[in-house]
């Protein structure tokens, strides 16, 4: 046992750098969640987590009472589904039309450049936005305005009904390319012999496709859509919706970009209320959780695939 205890050395310290990450930073910081329901001032610092006085469910009704609360829910649930709707099968269709290219170094190349993306930070893709949209020196605007489709410029960046749009559009952009290599992974999984097999049957190309890759593709697309689902407030495959509102959002749009996590991360630090943002956080988890036990029970009940 010593002896491949020793053989597998390198792989044990990657696991237990993994499992100290943890809990260093998930699970450590789960005691501070109490603060939801207690009286926390930042000025009687870690001490004070334990110490302060108990509240009960105070902040959670002050958040539901909070005249702000109807506009943040509408806001955050709507941003979540219109992510987890548009952006979860563009993942799946690109990967199978990467898979029917049959030129490699092109096949590589593209797939390279779509998800390079995903290493660009929000304030990157964010200073994008401004420079294709923006109406004094945008390129959207000028190309348009030269062609004649457009009289007048399109204010995209402040316009309250453009936000969403704007969301779910930059979100794909930089994340369905990385997400395509799990679906691009499961497809490389499938047996050639079932594709040679339809193929001397005489199936074409798209009855290839619906009868031999989505089925195959279906356990990898089940749980990405439970992960997806289970993560839908945070903004789902794509994530991102609270860097999006915070750096896309302004006074002008506002009334479509103020969600529940900007309003806690405001709530939190600029008026100090460490206890109500707690309290925002802890309902919005919590929510998160039952919709991942709920998605992953109808995903075995309909496909017999589940997560856990």
């Amino acid at each position: 046992m010593l002896k491949q205890l020793h053989k597998q050395f390198p792989f044990h310290v990657f696991v237990w750098l993994g499992i100290l990450f943890l809990l260093i930073f998930s699970y450590i910081p789960m005691f501070g969640i109490i603060i939801a329901f207690k009286n926390y001032k930042i000025s009687t610092g870690i001490e004070g987590i334990f110490t302060s006085s108990w509240a009960g469910l105070t902040h959670f009704k002050a958040l539901i009472d909070d005249y702000n609360f109807p506009n943040l829910v509408r806001n955050t649930l709507i941003l979540s589904i219109l992510k987890v709707v548009f952006s979860y099968p563009v993942p799946i269709l690109f990967a199978i039309i990467l898979s029917e290219v049959k030129n490699v170094a092109f096949k590589r190349f593209v797939q390279t450049v779509s998800y390079l993306p995903h290493f660009i930070s929000w304030v990157v893709v964010t200073g994008i936005a401004y420079a294709f949209f923006s109406t004094g020196y945008g390129i959207f605007n000028e190309l348009l305005l030269s062609l004649g489709i457009l009289k007048e410029p399109v204010d995209v960046l402040t316009d309250p009904d453009s936000f969403y749009g704007l969301a779910v559009a930059s979100a794909i952009w930089k994340e369905a390319g990385w997400w395509t290599i799990i679906f691009l992974a499961a497809l490389a999984g499938i047996d050639p012999s079932l594709y040679e097999a339809a193929e001397m049957d005489g199936a074409g190309r798209i009855k290839r496709i619906l009868y031999i890759t989505l089925p195959e593709l279906k356990s990898a697309s089940i749980v990405v859509l439970i992960l997806s689902v289970g993560s839908m407030l945070g903004g789902g495959l794509v994530g991102s919706n609270f860097e999006q509102s915070m750096l896309l959002g302004n006074s002008l749009n506002s009334e479509k970009s103020q969600i529940i996590q900007t309003y806690a991360f405001n709530i939190g630090l600029a008026q100090g209320r460490f206890s109500f943002a707690a309290a925002i956080d802890l309902m919005q988890s919590v929510i998160s959780l039952f919709l991942i036990y709920t998605s992953n029970a109808i995903a075995k009940r309909v496909s017999g695939t589940g997560l856990f």
